[in-house]
């Protein structure tokens, strides 16, 4: 529900779609990318960051009770942050508790937190050029025939990025729900991914954007810049790039930063830096730096503490 929020942010603020067509249109996309991408991001979730012989039933249930409280928490309060993070800061907290830094897998590490810095900047970079290009055949304000033709694009450039954020964000779950079946012994003592898990959750991710997520729309949407339909349409391309590059790479990446940045990047193509709200930004970076952290000391605790009752 978090993150499936910022596939549909951009659509809804521009007022191209209602947030029931918008849920609906991005649903179908999100459930779909199975057929577009491999399993590169599960594997890498479920047995390349952390030790896959540590993985148990209870790491991981310590992991994602600690990633699903911050999760719930930034929900409440709107604040735009990543699961993604929050799920890896879980399982790195827990791995450690239970088996000190050496149960951790530095080089996938490594190359996950270079990409958690580099594809906001990515999706930034890329919406701020598409932007430009944008403005220079399209002036500001937009002619009622331009604003429809980009009304009509922007189904495309929705699409694009749903797509791009389903095939990463599923893939996710995938890898923990797989990394159980493997810790239970019904994989055998070869990590693979069962078909039936990724559709699953594929189609769980096509469920999660039809619940939503209004507050953080809204702040994705509206309190970070105000977007006309050539922005929507510009954010969604970038940001959509950024997402589909790393998810090919097999790099789990924040799908809710990358549409920040994007956002970002449009606003200031558009109007300069007066064009941002600073503030709102300053919030989501505050929440993006806490959340490895936080969900890391939950998890670890949670951890510790089933360790000893159990």
């Amino acid at each position: 529900m978090h993150d499936a929020a910022n596939s549909i942010a951009t659509i809804v603020a521009t007022k191209t779609l209602t947030p029931r067509q918008a849920t609906m249109w991005a649903a179908f996309f999100n459930s779909i990318a199975y057929f577009f991408f491999g399993s590169h991001i599960a594997t890498t979730i479920g047995s390349g960051l952390i030790i896959p012989s540590l993985m148990s039933n209870t790491l991981l249930v310590a992991a994602l009770l600690g990633a699903s409280l911050w999760n719930w928490t930034t929900v409440r309060l709107g604040i735009p942050v990543s699961s993604s993070h929050a799920l890896i800061g879980g399982l790195v907290g827990a791995a450690v508790v239970a088996g000190g830094l050496g149960a951790l897998m530095p080089a996938a590490l490594i190359k996950t937190a270079i990409f958690m810095v580099a594809s906001p900047a990515i999706g930034l970079a890329a919406a701020f050029a598409l932007m430009a290009v944008i403005h220079h055949f399209f002036p500001a304000p937009l002619s009622e025939r331009s604003n429809k033709a980009f009304a009509g694009f922007q189904l495309f450039s929705s699409a694009f990025l749903s797509l791009g954020h389903g095939g990463n964000d599923s893939q996710k779950t995938i890898g923990i729900i797989t990394a159980l079946l493997f810790a239970n012994g019904y994989l055998g003592s070869q990590f693979y991914v069962p078909w039936p898990v990724a559709v699953a959750s594929y189609l769980a991710m096509g469920l999660g954007t039809l619940s939503g997520g209004w507050r953080v729309i809204r702040t994705l949407g509206e309190n970070v810049t105000i977007l006309d339909r050539s922005m929507g349409a510009a954010a969604e391309v970038g940001a959509g790039a950024a997402i589909m590059l790393s998810t090919w790479l097999g790099i789990p990446v924040s799908t809710t930063h990358v549409v920040t940045g994007a956002v970002a990047g449009v606003g200031a193509a558009h109007g300069g830096k007066t064009s941002v709200k600073w503030g709102t930004l300053g919030k989501i970076a505050w929440a993006w730096a806490l959340t490895i952290p936080f969900a890391a000391l939950v998890s670890g605790l949670l951890y510790l503490a089933f360790s000893l009752l159990i």
